[in-house]
């Protein structure tokens, strides 16, 4: 499977995942943001970071680069498109993904691992992950907490587009049990395509026991199957 990561001035998370897709069999490539072609790709992915420092808001010039005229055309005629923290951000800039994300509800950076709730699996981003399974994944971000308006969160409960909320070790979902203040405990969104997906969690920093634990893999081998 072709897979392309695109890279932008201020990315720190692009070699990361790289080297997930690599081990994981996928055959991928390097994409610099001023590029005006996209090599074939069956996804693409938007690392995280801080692409342009985080100017003027979070993925704010990051999407208006050259190369993400060719990935909108890529998004729209079906290609998986998986956006991580900072791609999540430039997602919701593009307008590929709907809502915005602010700054965290403390106002401070967070840091640390979470843990999830798989609330749908009925995408091919989700479907080696059982439904309501409990994984544990690491956040890195200052403007993670994901707003909508009401009409549109109706229609991501209605749909089944949000694959991930925000949980405890035992599953439950609350105030609590929310790193950054994002309505519902929303971790991230599906277009309504379900082709697109944005998230704040950094799946491929959980793909080796060495380092970390294993349950963002799941992610990866369910966009292979």
């Amino acid at each position: 499977m072709n897979s392309s990561v695109i890279v932008f001035p201020g990315s720190n998370c692009d070699r990361d995942i790289a080297t997930a897709l690599t081990k994981l069999q996928f055959k991928n490539k390097m994409v610099w943001h001023k590029d005006n072609e996209l090599p074939k790709s069956d996804l693409i992915v938007i690392p995280g970071g801080f692409s342009y420092g985080d100017y003027l808001r979070s993925g704010a010039i990051a999407a208006k680069s050259n190369i993400l005229n060719e990935v909108i055309k890529a998004a729209n005629s079906g290609c998986l498109i998986l956006g991580i923290c900072n791609g999540f951000q430039i997602l919701i800039e593009t307008g590929l993904l709907k809502g915005a994300l602010l700054r965290n509800k403390d106002l401070k950076f967070i840091s640390k691992d979470v843990y999830l709730k798989v609330t749908n699996n009925n995408n091919k981003f989700c479907k080696n992950y059982k439904k309501n399974n409990i994984i544990r994944l690491n956040i890195a971000h200052n403007e993670g907490n994901y707003f909508t308006q009401k009409d549109h969160l109706k229609e991501l409960e209605d749909k089944e587009l949000i694959p991930f909320k925000y949980c405890n070790k035992n599953g439950l979902i609350n105030d609590s049990t929310n790193p950054n203040g994002s309505i519902n405990n929303i971790a991230g969104i599906l277009n309504n395509g379900k082709n697109i997906l944005g998230m704040m969690p950094h799946p491929e920093r959980m793909i080796d026991n060495l380092i970390s634990n294993t349950d963002g893999i799941g992610l990866f081998t369910s966009i292979l199957n």
